[in-house]
């Protein structure tokens, strides 16, 4: 998905609110805990978005991009892929941007995008998997990254991290709780898909700490 041994893989960060995720993104690669990337460019439909304000403190590019000034969804798409094409994107993350993407976008980035969701997949899709799991009265939550492959909360899991659900605890305690995890959760998975051989087969994403010499680890498939 990117990149030789010599170079390093540019991020696309796609956000449409506060941006935590993005700031542990962006700490990751600075701190050196996410090695070999670039945090090239936030992609924001929000013109009001905090997120914004996060990356012009670290210093990121910003693609600003509002659905409502495109007559179409493909229009809207297809700057997007401009921009990121402009800027050599080798990985989308998304972080709380808050539109499905088309199935022909996911198609020119096949196994180049992947979501994080706070809840463990396949349980408790959708926007509200936090409030949702908490509802049902579940004792164990958590939270899923996942490659994104233009169904819901749907794509082949990376990693999953458990959350317990304690009796003391509200929804507000909650979501502190699997944010915390998120912000761990997200930077691991990340540093893993651009620094070690990945395979998918079927459903299985396989990792393995073995470095590959002879290929690069764009080879998804």
């Amino acid at each position: 998905m990117g990149v030789c041994n010599e170079m390093k893989t540019n991020i696309a960060v796609f956000a449409s609110g506060r941006g935590s995720n993005f700031a542990a993104i962006a700490k990751a690669i600075k701190s050196g805990r996410i090695k070999k990337a670039n945090l090239a460019l936030l992609v924001c439909d929000n013109l009001n978005a905090p997120v914004i304000l996060k990356a012009k403190k670290f210093k990121v590019k910003v693609a600003l991009v509002r659905r409502d000034i495109f007559p179409t969804k493909n229009d809207f798409e297809d700057r997007i892929i401009r921009y990121l094409k402009e800027n050599k994107i080798g990985l989308i993350v998304l972080a709380g941007f808050m539109r499905l993407l088309s199935l022909g976008f996911i198609r020119v980035y096949k196994n180049r995008i992947i979501n994080i969701h706070p809840a463990l997949l396949p349980s408790f899709k959708g926007a509200e998997g936090i409030k949702d799991a908490f509802d049902y009265g579940v004792k164990i939550t958590g939270v899923t990254v996942h490659f994104v492959d233009g169904q819901m909360d749907h794509g082949p899991i990376i990693m999953q991290k458990e959350v317990k659900i304690e009796e003391k605890d509200t929804l507000e305690s909650l979501e502190v709780k699997i944010h915390k995890v998120e912000h761990k959760l997200y930077p691991e998975a990340i540093n893993s898909l651009i620094r070690e051989k990945l395979r998918i087969k079927g459903r299985r994403v396989i990792i393995s700490n073995r470095q590959s010499r002879k290929r690069p680890q764009s080879d998804l498939r």
